[in-house]
């Protein structure tokens, strides 16, 4: 018999607002600059809350949420911050970490 496989979806576990942010964090982290990464994050946390939920609560469409917070997307800084906002999270900074020498 021949194994199933199924497409795994993070949205599908995301649950809570903090594996939501854990999630966000860790996204972040491992992005090492790729924004695409860190739009798509915020797609999937969108999509775990309710994207209609999301875009209305935000003023966008859903149409150019689906598409800006894909791995294709592009969203402006001011969408971001937006989506971030209707999701109920927060944008922090933190110094970098320099590398020692050994």
């Amino acid at each position: 018999m021949k194994p199933v496989i199924t497409d795994w979806d993070a949205a599908d576990y995301l649950a809570t607002r903090e594996d939501q942010a854990l999630y966000l964090d860790a996204c972040i982290a491992e992005a090492d600059g790729d924004a695409a990464l860190i739009a798509k994050a915020l797609g999937d946390i969108a999509r775990a809350r309710g994207m209609a939920q999301v875009a209305a609560a935000s003023g966008l469409s859903r149409e150019s949420l689906y598409k800006g917070l894909s791995i294709d997307g592009n969203p402006s800084f001011s969408t971001v911050l937006r989506v971030m906002k209707t999701l109920g999270l927060e944008l922090h900074a933190s110094a970098k970490k320099e590398a020692t020498s050994a």
